[in-house]
């Protein structure tokens, strides 16, 4: 966050970060808050399967993924799976099944810049496996893995991996 150094309300170099949450202006009255995003992983489950996506784009390309992402305004968390699940893999669930799991810091780096997020996981259950139509840009493949067989190395993101090896 450092690297933002010019104040968009006067323009001067004298934009200060306190490094968690706050910038502030030392020349005039500017101050900005980067507040927690909200999130969300959903934990697609067969069985004793889980369906892991495999990440097609940095932060974490190549890492394992579970479906969800970035809640918009004035979205609740169970649209926030239902929208991402679509986008991603046009799934389309329905939102009365999801079942609420935990929640969880996480830090997602974009871009050289650290956003705080606080991770909702929810799961659902399906019947049958299932084939998706990937988007190609966030997704390079899907693939059931056995619960007793995740590899919390093999996961992008610390929340997820806390989650699985403590949690669930």
């Amino acid at each position: 966050m450092e690297e933002l150094k010019f104040c968009p309300k006067c323009g001067e170099t004298t934009l200060l970060w306190d490094g968690e949450k706050k910038w502030s202006c030392s020349h005039c009255d500017f101050v900005m808050y980067q507040n927690v995003a909200g999130a969300v992983a959903v934990i697609i489950r067969y069985g004793d399967e889980i369906l892991f996506t495999r990440r097609n784009q940095e932060p974490k390309k190549g890492k394992l993924d579970l479906a969800g992402g970035f809640t918009d305004p004035k979205e609740s968390a169970e649209q926030t799976c239902v929208r991402e699940l679509f986008e991603e893999m046009k799934l389309k669930i329905d939102a009365s099944k999801l079942v609420y799991k935990a929640s969880l810091p996480n830090v997602y780096v974009y871009k050289n810049i650290p956003y705080n997020t606080l991770d909702l996981f929810y799961e659902y259950e399906v019947d049958s496996k299932f084939a998706v139509q990937l988007e190609q840009s966030e997704i390079s493949e899907t693939m059931w893995i056995k619960k007793s067989d995740v590899k919390p190395e093999d996961i992008a993101f610390d929340s997820q991996r806390f989650f699985f090896e403590h949690l669930y």
